[in-house]
């Protein structure tokens, strides 16, 4: 930092910034300063941190920039739905997805270009895997959405559920979490985090003090179904996963919430609900259903409404509460599992 490179302030943490001011000779406080400028109001350009002197101003635009996503293309669902295609400073792509819901209005986010999970039913899948996310590039999808939306509107809720496995990019996520928890002043009551099962980042993420909501995507019922669609099973499998969560220190209020795709004739049959009751006791636990959300080149089927409905009945039967999850944005692509940022 300092060394006559030009720098992006954003990428640096609070403690970093302090450091890098006290280079210039500028006391440690210009680093709130700026964190309060760029995400509480949103500013763009270190023009607009009115807070500095401008001859700091000018010598900053000398050494330093605030980086920002360029948004390449936004897609309108006919629900409503939005999806945004950002370009980042290296070329690389990712997706955001803006979803209204009666007084929500939740925003999905990407953790990674791309993924590594393999799961055999996500789009987002088969591109492979680019690279993780910064902290800052993480938030800044809420920062752009915002922009394009406010004053209308505000962002209610945040899901970690975009592209990319959140808890295999552990330190950008959960720094990214303090700005939302913190700059952006979102309640962590409002924050979920999804994961495949990455058993000791998801307790470490509880023992770090993390408290978002966590949601699992479980998506079978065997391990060696699980296995197949999902590889991440091979290393932490069914019971490793649910003995992990019974373990998590959730409020008496809340309660796990367990996503479950359903795929025509693989994991969608009565038998696998009533596992899944079996599998889920002793959990205070919700069951998101998912019925598959097609795309080219799938090779799994949407069930049918009928089968969807009896799956749900079952594990109702069952005492869990079950919900059958919206798929908003299917005809643009914006759908649970469809995400793979390019048009």
């Amino acid at each position: 930092m300092g060394d006559g490179h030009v720098v992006d302030l954003k990428a640096f943490s609070e403690v970093q910034l302090a450091a890098f001011f006290k280079t210039l000779k500028e006391p440690a406080f210009r680093a709130k300063q700026f964190l309060l400028r760029v995400y509480t109001k949103k500013a763009v350009s270190i023009d607009d941190i009115t807070e500095f002197s401008l001859p700091l101003r000018e010598h900053l635009k000398g050494i330093s920039f605030i980086s920002s996503l360029q948004t390449v293309k936004r897609l309108e669902s006919t629900d409503g739905t939005r999806k945004y295609l950002f370009a980042l400073t290296d070329g690389q792509t990712v997706e955001s997805v803006l979803i209204e819901d009666d007084e929500r209005l939740t925003l999905c986010v990407s953790s990674q270009v791309g993924c590594a999970m393999g799961c055999r039913f996500c789009l987002t899948a088969t591109g492979g895997f680019k690279r993780n996310l910064k902290a800052h590039e993480i938030c800044d999808q809420i920062l752009s959405v915002s922009r394009d939306i406010e004053p209308e509107r505000k962002i209610t809720n945040i899901v970690l559920m975009g592209m990319g496995e959140p808890l295999s990019n552990y330190e950008e996520v959960t720094h990214a979490l303090k700005i939302m928890t913190g700059w952006l002043n979102i309640s962590k009551r409002r924050i979920t985090l999804s994961t495949a099962g990455l058993v000791p980042e998801l307790e470490r993420l509880y023992s770090d003090g993390f408290r978002v909501n966590p949601a699992i995507s479980l998506n079978a019922t065997t391990d060696d179904l699980r296995s197949i669609i999902m590889p991440v099973n091979r290393k932490y499998n069914l019971k490793t996963l649910l003995s992990a969560c019974r373990r998590l220190p959730i409020p008496e209020r809340r309660r796990i919430t367990f996503e479950y795709v359903l795929l025509k004739g693989v994991n969608d049959s009565p038998d696998d609900a009533v596992r899944l009751v079996k599998l889920l006791k002793g959990i205070r636990a919700k069951v998101n259903l998912i019925p598959f959300n097609e795309f080219d080149g799938a090779n799994y089927k949407r069930p049918s409404d009928a089968a969807v409905l009896e799956f749900q009945e079952i594990v109702a039967q069952g005492h869990i509460s079950v919900f059958i999850r919206k798929s908003k944005g299917r005809d643009i692509l914006a759908a649970c599992g469809q995400l793979k940022a390019g048009y």
